[in-house]
C-alpha cells in the first residue's frame, strides 16, 4: 500500500494541495492502527489522507458514476468494496439517499469462505448475513422509484465480465444463480 502511494504521490508531485484529494475508506474507518498507518501513508503520498465516512464516499462514487453514466433517469449506484458496499439512489448530480453497509468482498470472503473453500452451506451462510445487513434499507430503496440500477466497482465489473462470457447482456437472477452454483461446485476461490 505504501508503495502504491508512494507512486500516485510521484505522479502528482507538484500539484498544488488544493487539487489533490485523497481519502481513506472502511478500512481505515474500521482499522485499530488506522493514525500509524495515516502517518506514513501521507509521507509516501506527499499530501494529506482524510479518513470520510460512509456516507461521503458513497456521495464521492454516485458523483463519480453521473460523470460516466449517459442517463437522465432516477438511478441506484451500488458499489461493493473490499469492507463496505455503498449504496446511493439519485437523479442528474444529485444523491437523494447513501447509505454504507458492513459488507464488502474481502471481508466477506473472509468471515464466510476462511482458506477460500466455498460450500453450500458457508455461501447460504454468506447470502443470510447480506440479506440481514440489507433488511434496514431495502424498504426505503424500494420506494425510492429509482429506473436503473448502475454498478461501479471492481467486483460488480467482474461478475458482468464473467456473466457476459456465458451469453448474458448484464447482471441478472439467472447469472447470477448460474455463479453462485458454478463457485459452490469448483469449491475454492483460486
Amino acid at each position: 500500500a505504501l508503495d502504491c502511494l508512494k507512486s500516485f504521490g510521484e505522479r502528482v508531485a507538484g500539484l498544488p494541495s488544493t487539487q489533490v484529494r485523497a481519502v481513506g475508506t472502511n478500512t481505515l474507518r474500521k482499522t485499530k492502527d488506522a493514525l500509524d498507518f495515516l502517518q506514513k501513508a501521507e509521507a509516501a503520498f506527499g499530501y494529506p489522507i482524510e479518513i470520510i465516512s460512509g456516507r461521503e464516499e458513497a456521495r464521492l462514487i454516485f458523483r463519480g458514476v453521473v460523470r460516466d453514466v449517459d442517463s437522465p433517469s432516477r438511478m441506484l449506484v451500488i458499489d461493493i468494496g473490499g469492507g463496505s458496499t455503498e449504496l446511493i439512489v439519485g437523479e442528474a448530480a444529485e444523491a437523494t439517499r447513501l447509505d454504507s453497509l458492513y459488507m464488502g468482498c474481502v471481508s466477506y470472503s473472509r468471515r464466510f469462505f476462511p482458506g477460500g473453500e466455498i460450500t453450500a452451506d458457508r455461501m447460504e451462510q454468506a447470502i443470510k448475513a447480506a440479506r440481514q445487513e440489507l433488511q434496514s434499507v431495502v424498504r426505503a430503496y424500494r420506494k425510492s422509484g429509482w429506473e436503473e440500477a448502475v454498478g461501479s466497482s471492481g467486483t460488480i465489473n467482474a461478475i458482468e465480465r464473467i456473466l457476459q462470457a456465458r451469453g448474458h447482456a448484464c447482471i441478472d437472477p439467472e447469472g447470477l444463480d448460474w455463479l453462485q452454483n458454478h463457485l459452490i461446485r469448483i469449491g475454492d476461490v483460486d
